[in-house]
């Protein structure tokens, strides 16, 4: 055999698509690519897209940085759980979720009965060369954003780590790119995606 038959042989085959029979929920740290990648990955599956903070800004009229000033994280937090819950009962579909949703018990115990949790692993290099020039950040609006970033991060990724599914997000992949190594690391799990 020669290398490039191995290395087609060894390769993980990308499903072209197929049929979402549970909700596929994007946890991960803020600038991970969870909506951008969540989005794709829903035209991928002609499934239907849905993010947890957007849907929160829906139904309280408000941003999430105005909820957070207004009424405070705790507040949010209730409210984003409530979001979930309805969400997960719903057509299943590809959910993003807000970098601290998954660091609810309670949360990650709804998805985990009702969907699967896919964590988009970016190391904090490469959150913060996505978000340093953003001012939509709540938990970053501190003296200083990247010594913040660098707290929040340390305190999160061991619990993302209980995710269903990790994949790496490094910086390099395109959005498209992501997407295949998702629908790689979902092909192991017929009882979430039916492939085509």
């Amino acid at each position: 055999m020669s290398e490039i038959e191995h290395n087609l042989a060894t390769e993980p085959r990308i499903p072209r698509g197929g049929t979402l029979k549970k909700t596929v929920v994007m946890v991960g740290m803020m600038g991970a690519g969870k909506t951008a990648v969540g989005r794709a990955l829903a035209a991928r599956l002609s499934a239907q897209f849905l993010d947890s903070d957007a849907e929160i800004e829906i139904a309280a009229n408000m941003t999430v940085p105005e909820i957070f000033t207004r009424d405070g994280e705790r507040f949010f937090r209730r409210k984003e759980t409530q979001i979930i819950r309805r969400l997960l009962r719903d057509e299943s579909c590809v959910l993003s979720t807000g970098g601290g949703a998954f660091m609810s018990a309670q949360n990650r115990s709804m998805i985990s009965k009702n969907g699967v949790s896919v964590w988009l692993n970016a190391d904090l290099d490469v959150l913060w060369n996505r978000v340093r020039h953003k001012t939509t950040r709540p938990l970053l609006r501190t003296d200083n954003p990247k010594a913040t970033l660098g707290e929040i991060y340390k305190e999160r990724v061991p619990i993302y780590g209980l995710a269903d599914v990790s994949v790496v997000s490094d910086g390099n992949a395109s959005i498209e790119e992501m997407v295949d190594r998702v629908l790689v690391a979902l092909a192991n799990r017929p009882d979430v995606l039916e492939q085509d």
